[in-house]
């Protein structure tokens, strides 16, 4: 990671914080006062093949005991109302701000992983996870909404499983790659304008996805 990424990830992060603070705010008290505690969701993700953190979410899903693997249609009918439009506009995720300030991820790069993929594919997180993992990246932008379209349909966890492994970590991971080849803080200004825009059209339902309230979760 450049020394010029590390200064636009931190200034970018202090700045939108201050910005954004009141509709984090607002966002926290909505889910309090409709859907109740907890307000955030903390999963464990890697930042290198070897060390793990807490990346930090606004709670999208009702709490169940136990929770694991990616989100595909089988967990559709655990997103709240709350939680549908703070997935579409990708709000959700205003708390990994709090991360990049921790230095643990960036606002660009691959997303970091859960453990049990980065145990199950060394061969593959080795590599990817030289680049510094990000809010979003050119996997994120131009894979998501295909990756919405495969796993809306997966009515288990087990086919979830079988078709995240096999369909979407590998075409993510040589985007990722891709963007390690690439990366320039210019390229990651026009990947997170691309992740606005993006974010801004997702009213619009993607073809071939059913209206499940469901957004792939990665």
């Amino acid at each position: 990671m450049t020394p010029q990424k590390k200064l636009f990830d931190l200034l970018s992060a202090i700045g939108l914080s201050v910005v954004l603070a009141p509709l984090m705010i607002a966002v926290a008290l909505v889910i309090l006062l409709r859907d109740g505690r907890p307000i955030l969701y903390k999963s464990k993700r890697m930042s290198t093949p070897t060390r793990a953190f807490l990346l930090w979410k606004f709670r999208t899903m009702t709490v169940v005991g136990k929770d694991a693997g990616v989100s595909g249609g089988h967990k559709a009918s655990r997103v709240t109302a709350t939680g549908r439009v703070l997935r579409r506009y990708r709000l959700d995720e205003l708390p990994q701000l709090w991360n990049i300030l921790r230095g643990e991820i960036s606002f660009v790069g691959p997303r970091p992983p859960l453990p049990r993929y980065v145990r199950k594919y060394p061969e593959i997180y080795t590599d990817v996870l030289k680049s510094r993992p990000g809010i979003t990246g050119l996997a994120s932008v131009a894979f998501h909404r295909h990756e919405e379209i495969l796993l809306a349909d997966c009515a288990t966890a087990e086919d979830t499983e079988a078709v995240y492994c096999r369909r979407c970590i590998p075409r993510k991971a040589r985007l990722d790659r891709i963007y390690a080849r690439q990366s320039t803080v210019c390229k990651d200004f026009k990947l997170m304008w691309a992740t606005i825009l993006k974010g801004v059209t997702m009213h619009q339902r993607p073809r071939g996805v059913r209206r499940r309230g469901m957004r792939a979760s990665d």
